[in-house]
């Protein structure tokens, strides 16, 4: 993380997040650092489909038509985060940390993680095999590297 610290600080880039399964811990590990408000606009712990709605501003029919754990509704909160926030990059993270919350065809650490920027929009696919805390860790791993790869 330190020197992603650094090249955010250093092209004066600024982040939003909106994270639902990982519960904030992005924001934490994003501000680990001293120096993050350079760089750290805020984020939004979006767990319910109305904090989707209400804080990253993700259309209701977005998470109806695709579900709360898709690539769509991942897209929506990065995108949302970032236009709430004016960062110039955003990172949505929604899933299913486990260990219940499983649906048909949605099994436990199926996660997507979305990063968005004028440059550089993309959705991941990802299905963790560990427990919770894994799956969460994982997640954010996920969220750094797409992160990573909007700035390079």
């Amino acid at each position: 993380m330190g020197a992603l610290h650094s090249r955010l600080r250093r092209r004066k880039l600024t982040v939003a997040v909106a994270e639902s399964c990982t519960g904030g811990l992005l924001a934490a590990v994003l501000t680990s650092h001293g120096g993050a408000s350079e760089y750290f606009r805020g984020g939004a712990v979006v767990y319910s489909n109305e904090a989707k709605t209400i804080l990253a501003d993700v259309a209701p029919d977005l998470i109806h038509g695709h579900g709360a754990v898709s690539a769509v509704v991942a897209g929506a909160l990065a995108r949302g985060a970032r236009a709430r926030l004016g960062a110039k990059i955003g990172l949505g993270i929604t899933g299913i940390a486990g260990p219940g919350g499983a649906t048909p065809g949605k099994k436990v650490g199926l996660t997507y993680v979305a990063v968005d920027s004028d440059e550089h929009s993309a959705a991941r696919r990802y299905e963790w095999p560990y427990d919770r805390e894994g799956n969460r860790l994982a997640s954010v791993g996920a969220a750094l590297d797409l992160l990573e790869k909007a700035i390079e």
